[in-house]
C-alpha cells in the first residue's frame, strides 16, 4: 500500500474510533435507552405529609415499571423553593425530578428573593392529583363548627395560631384564603412540611391547622383533633357529615391543592415524552385507584402541556389571591 493510501485509510479509522467512541460518551438518554441509571425524585418537604406519601407512592411504582430505582429524597425549607431550586439547576437530563406543588405553580408571587423561576426554570411533566384539605381545630378549642370557629377568632383577633407545610405551601394557601374571605386574623406559623406540623398541633402547641384529608383523617377518627370542614367543592366520602367550607357560611370558598412532576427546563424531547408516557401510565394505572382514594386524592395524568395549562390558570388564580389579600412569605 502507498504511503497517500495508507495515510488516508488510518484517517479514516480514527475518525470510525472517533465516532464510536463518541457516541459511547453520549448520555444515555440521547441514545434512547432512557433511563440507564437510577432516578432523584425531590420531595421539597419533610417526611410524613401529603407531598412525601405522594412522592413515595410514585417512586415505588415508576421503578418497577422503567426498571430502575427511583429513589425520593426530602429536601424541606423556604416553602418547597429549596429542592424546587436545587433541580431547576440540576443537567436537564430526566434523572433529576421534583414533585412541584402550589408553592412553585401558584405561590411565586408572595416570594420576592427567589434565586429561580419556576414557570421557566422547570419543565411540568405530568399532573399527578389533586386533593382537597380539612379544617382542623384542637379539641381544647371551643368551636364545633365554621360559625362557631369564625366568631371566636373575630372575638379574640390574633390570639389563634394555624400551623402550615411553609411559606406558600397549599396549606398556607387555604387558610389565608379563607382569613380573606372570612376577615378574620390567625398568626401562622410555618414548618418545613406538614408532618411536623401535625405533630404540633396534636401537642396542642398549636391550634388550627388545615391539612390533606388522608394525613388528618386518622387523627379526626381517633378524636385527637376536630375536624370543621373540608375544603373542596363538595363533601368527602370518608367525612360525609363534614360539610364543605362553602356551605358552612363561606360562599365560593374551595381550595384543591393539585401536584405536578416537574423537571430541570431543557430536557431533551424525547425523554419528556417518555418520562411523561411512563408517569400517565403510572398516575392511571387501575391496580392504585385505591392507593389514591385512601390518600384523599383525584389521580389526573395527561400531557406535559396539559400540566402547563393548569399551572398557568392556577398561577393567575392565586396571584390574585395574593394581591387581593396581601399575602407575603413570614
Amino acid at each position: 500500500m502507498n504511503p497517500r493510501r495508507r495515510l488516508l485509510v488510518t484517517g479514516a479509522a480514527a475518525l470510525l474510533a472517533l465516532g464510536a467512541g463518541g457516541l459511547a460518551a453520549l448520555p444515555a438518554a440521547a441514545q434512547g435507552d432512557f433511563p440507564s441509571r437510577p432516578i432523584r425524585l425531590v420531595v421539597p418537604y419533610a417526611p410524613g405529609g401529603i407531598a412525601d406519601l405522594l412522592g413515595r407512592l410514585i417512586a415505588e411504582r415508576l421503578g418497577a415499571l422503567v426498571k430502575q430505582t427511583v429513589v425520593v429524597e426530602n429536601r424541606p425549607g423556604a416553602g418547597g423553593h429549596v429542592g424546587g431550586e436545587m433541580v431547576a439547576k440540576s443537567p436537564p437530563d430526566g434523572y433529576t425530578l421534583v414533585l412541584a406543588t402550589i408553592a412553585h405553580n401558584g405561590a411565586v408571587a408572595m416570594y420576592k428573593g427567589l434565586k429561580y423561576d419556576p414557570a421557566t426554570d422547570l419543565q411540568p411533566v405530568v399532573l399527578v392529583a389533586e386533593s382537597a384539605g380539612v379544617l382542623l381545630v384542637h379539641p381544647d378549642v371551643p368551636a364545633r363548627t365554621v360559625a362557631e370557629f369564625i366568631a371566636l377568632v373575630k372575638a379574640q383577633p390574633g390570639r389563634l395560631n394555624y400551623a402550615s407545610a411553609g411559606n406558600g405551601s397549599a396549606i398556607h394557601m387555604a387558610t389565608e384564603l379563607f382569613k380573606h374571605m372570612t376577615g378574620t386574623e390567625l398568626v401562622h406559623v410555618p414548618y418545613k412540611g406538614s408532618g411536623p406540623a401535625m405533630a404540633d398541633l396534636l401537642g396542642g402547641r398549636v391550634q388550627v391547622m388545615f391539612e390533606n384529608i388522608a394525613t388528618g383523617l386518622p387523627h379526626v377518627k381517633s378524636g385527637k383533633v376536630r375536624a370543621l370542614a373540608v375544603t373542596g367543592r363538595a363533601r368527602y366520602a370518608g367525612l360525609p357529615e363534614v360539610p364543605t367550607i362553602a356551605e358552612s357560611g363561606v360562599p365560593g370558598y374551595a381550595a384543591e391543592p393539585w401536584y405536578t412532576v416537574s423537571a430541570p427546563k431543557g430536557l431533551p424531547p424525547e425523554v419528556l415524552k417518555k418520562l411523561n408516557a411512563e408517569l400517565h401510565a403510572v398516575i392511571r394505572s387501575p391496580e392504585l385507584a385505591a392507593r389514591w382514594q385512601a390518600l384523599g386524592v383525584t389521580p389526573l395524568g395527561g400531557s406535559p402541556d396539559d400540566a402547563l395549562r393548569r399551572n398557568a390558570q392556577e398561577n393567575d388564580r392565586w396571584t390574585r389571591v395574593i394581591q387581593a389579600a396581601r399575602i407575603q412569605a413570614d
